[in-house]
């Protein structure tokens, strides 16, 4: 019997909503609206666009409703770490920050005026970002927080607008540095430390948790009946982790887009010291899975280089940067891509050539050059945390799963395999969107497990498989790479 599920995938550029249909173990996804996702500027802070954002998540549900079919649910998965307030009345309390709002470095310092470094991570087991919610919180005014009614993550905060319940999901919650991931609650002494009023965070659930149906008004506007809301993984990287299509164990996965995360499963949380001095992470996965990773930078670099030239009348396509960069000669210059000046949005060309010059290596000399650059450079990072990931888990990986759109750059996936000295399997490029809804159909009892979903993504989807080649010359230019990543920020 066919089932079908709509997902609701909010990526930090654009959004989209996803049909998707289980038919005899295969999945099958179909785009029903896509939107952009475009940041509210004002001087140097940046804030989400909340209320145009859900008139498209309504746009797009009112064209499902006029569908030849019947959908069983509906769930929401955004990017982590953001957040929204909202009042008594459940009205979303402007502005809702981005978390590249240059409000965080204020945020940093109080929290850290207040408890130590070392007592974050062994009460959370989350890696350091400046602008994890625990840090945005502190940048917030005390009569802000004094008068909203509750907090929500962004994807839960989406499943609440929809439904009127509001819950906060595992996933998305651990993101937070608010969480604590041995008793599954969130952290009283980091609520408490901080000041942070304990009435505002609602209760944890579990990936999969039933909701309940669509707000009256909400289904009188769109058309749509019967449908339940689900707190899926609302958390976009544990919706695409879910969709990994792997099986037995050693190995890693990237979930590759703006951001890269990599990482492992695990089955508890790993809070150790070496854990936090490579600066590794513990989120909550589905079943409350752990997920051991290192939030790296991604194709952002890739992006923000494309914005500049398009800005100054080089519309370049990603596939045709990508071609400029195969054609140009290996390993003239290389970055270190986790340094914090790649971090803001603005002159990422620049950026990178200011990094070259200040570390004696020739500048970049056209397009092709800059992204080859940063993909050899993202490539050998990419070594090096899978390295890491092997030292704090005592096991070698032996192949590497890339899912999320990053997935379809076919150099940067045989630069991986390269540099790694791994075998890579690319795909399913939808990754996000498959996990969010094979989620709800476990949720609905039309799936068994996990590992059932999986196998449905291995029968349905497609991977590539890239082997390593040429990896003498990756190994020297690791050596190379090291020494930029430990002297040069």
């Amino acid at each position: 019997m066919k089932t079908h599920y709509l997902a609701c995938d909010l990526g930090a550029e654009s959004g989209r909503l996803m049909l998707g249909t289980l038919d005899a173990g295969r999945l099958s996804l179909e785009e029903l609206h896509r939107f952009p996702n475009t940041p509210l500027r004002d001087g140097s802070s940046m804030h989400w666009n909340i209320p145009a954002l859900m008139n498209e998540i309504t746009e797009g549900l009112k064209k499902a409703a006029r569908l030849p079919v019947r959908i069983s649910s509906f769930s929401c998965d955004t990017w982590g770490v953001d957040y929204l307030l909202f009042d008594a009345q459940g009205r979303v309390m402007p502005p809702a920050y981005h978390y590249r709002d240059p409000r965080s470095e204020a945020g940093v310092q109080k929290v850290f005026a207040r408890i130590d470094w070392n007592l974050i991570f062994a009460e959370t087991g989350l890696q350091f970002m400046g602008f994890n919610t625990l840090f945005q919180l502190a940048a917030e005014t005390p009569g802000r927080l004094d008068s909203a009614d509750k907090i929500l993550m962004v994807g839960d905060g989406f499943n609440y607008l929809l439904s009127g319940v509001a819950r906060a999901e595992q996933s998305s919650a651990s993101t937070s540095q608010l969480y604590d991931p041995r008793t599954h609650a969130w952290s009283e002494k980091l609520l408490e430390t901080m000041q942070y009023p304990a009435r505002l965070f609602p209760p944890i659930v579990p990936s999969g948790t039933r909701l309940g149906p669509l707000r009256d008004e909400i289904a009188s506007e769109t058309g749509l009946r019967d449908l339940t809301v689900i707190a899926g993984c609302s958390h976009d990287t544990a919706a695409a982790v879910a969709a990994v299509p792997a099986s037995g164990s050693h190995w890693a996965y990237i979930s590759s887009g703006t951001w890269s995360l990599m990482g492992v499963e695990s089955v508890v949380p790993i809070i150790n010291d070496t854990c936090r001095e490579l600066n590794f992470t513990n989120e909550i996965g589905h079943g409350g899975s752990v997920r051991l990773l290192k939030n790296i930078i991604g194709l952002w670099l890739v992006q923000e280089c494309r914005r500049t030239w398009a800005a100054s009348g080089r519309d370049l396509g990603y596939a045709e940067l990508a071609n400029m960069a195969g054609a140009e000669p290996p390993f003239v210059s290389l970055i270190n891509p986790a340094a914090p000046r790649f971090i803001p949005p603005d002159h990422m060309p620049e950026r990178i050539a200011a990094f070259c010059r200040e570390t004696g290596q020739p500048v970049p000399r056209n397009e092709g050059a800059t992204i080859r650059c940063v993909l050899e450079s993202l490539a050998l990072l990419y070594r090096q945390t899978l390295r890491q990931v092997e030292r704090i888990t005592g096991s070698r990986m032996l192949q590497l799963h890339i899912v999320g759109g990053g997935s379809r750059n076919a150099l940067l996936n045989q630069f991986t395999a390269n540099a790694a000295q791994t075998r890579v399997l690319a795909g399913p490029t939808e990754a996000t969107a498959a996990g969010n809804i094979l989620v709800q159909a476990i949720a609905l009892g039309h799936l068994p497990s996990l590992a059932a979903a999986r196998r449905v993504v291995r029968d349905s989807m497609e991977t590539v498989v890239y082997e390593p080649v040429d990896t003498a010359p990756w190994a020297q230019a690791f050596d190379r790479f090291e020494k930029l990543a430990s002297s040069a920020q």
